[in-house]
């Protein structure tokens, strides 16, 4: 694979982010982190840490610039650290991580991919005790290229931009006919639908031939979900495969449908 995914006999000496996570239980991440978790590893909770939920910008909305800034430095976390995120495997919680992280110009961040359970089958050795680390200080050069708005999303539909959407949800919301979530069926207009569930192999997740089908990597592709959580492992696998021209709509289709109409039907 690429510069993205690691497995967990490959990983070496660095700092730890336990990300797990359960959309339908929010607690379960945490607690799963108290009973134990990789020695070393500090926790960050999806919608405490890599959410801001007082933002009206989707169901899982981007946090500040300062919001991140501030979780890194009180993380401790450092340019010059070697950064593995992990979660339960085969889910999109380390890739949301991994995400935020490099937006912040992180350079050596890794996922692992089978998660926790794939780490300690590995031989790392597992704790219940919370570690502290001292703050860091950070002055973080943002990489906005991989950040897009719901205004660059409307200038592509428009025509204004040309890239190419593309969804990471399952065929059959993308597609408007079933919707238990968001208030609106369909997609944003011009989108495709790869259904990012197509990446996983047991815990793990890998690149499906078929996305070369969907998007080439010539392609400026922007990839978006229900609310910018499951984009993340589609964005992920793509730049391990090397694609270059990627950006992440974090607000996604929940925050799209508040301004803006929708398609339903394929887009081939």
């Amino acid at each position: 694979m690429g510069n993205v995914f690691v497995e967990a006999t490959d990983v070496k000496i660095g700092r730890f982010i336990d990300t797990r996570f359960n959309l339908q239980d929010k607690e379960w991440g945490r607690e799963q982190y108290q009973l134990e978790h990789i020695d070393g590893s500090i926790y960050w909770d999806l919608e405490k840490d890599l959410s801001d939920l007082s933002s009206t910008e989707g169901r899982h909305p981007m946090p500040s610039k300062l919001q991140l800034q501030q979780l890194f430095q009180q993380s401790g976390l450092t340019y010059e650290d070697t950064i593995y995120v992990y979660d339960q495997g085969g889910a999109p919680f380390a890739a949301r991580a991994w995400w935020m992280l490099k937006y912040a110009n992180f350079p050596k961040v890794y996922i692992v991919n089978g998660g926790f359970t794939a780490l300690k089958e590995a031989g790392f050795t597992v704790s219940s005790e919370e570690p502290t680390f001292q703050s860091s200080t950070l002055t973080v050069e943002w990489n906005d290229a991989i950040y897009v708005n719901r205004q660059h999303v409307k200038n592509i539909v428009d025509g204004v931009i040309h890239a190419k959407l593309l969804d990471a949800r399952a065929a059959i919301r993308y597609r408007g006919e079933h919707e238990t979530i968001d208030k609106v069926a369909g997609h944003i207009p011009t989108a495709i639908n790869f259904d990012w569930e197509q990446l996983k192999e047991g815990a793990s997740l890998h690149f499906n031939d078929e996305l070369l089908n969907v998007v080439d990597k010539s392609d400026d592709v922007v990839v978006y979900c229900g609310s910018g959580v499951t984009a993340s492992p589609l964005y992920a696998i793509l730049a391990d495969a090397g694609y270059k021209n990627l950006k992440l709509y974090v607000g996604s289709f929940s925050d799209w449908i508040n301004h803006y109409e929708v398609e339903t039907g394929d887009n081939k």
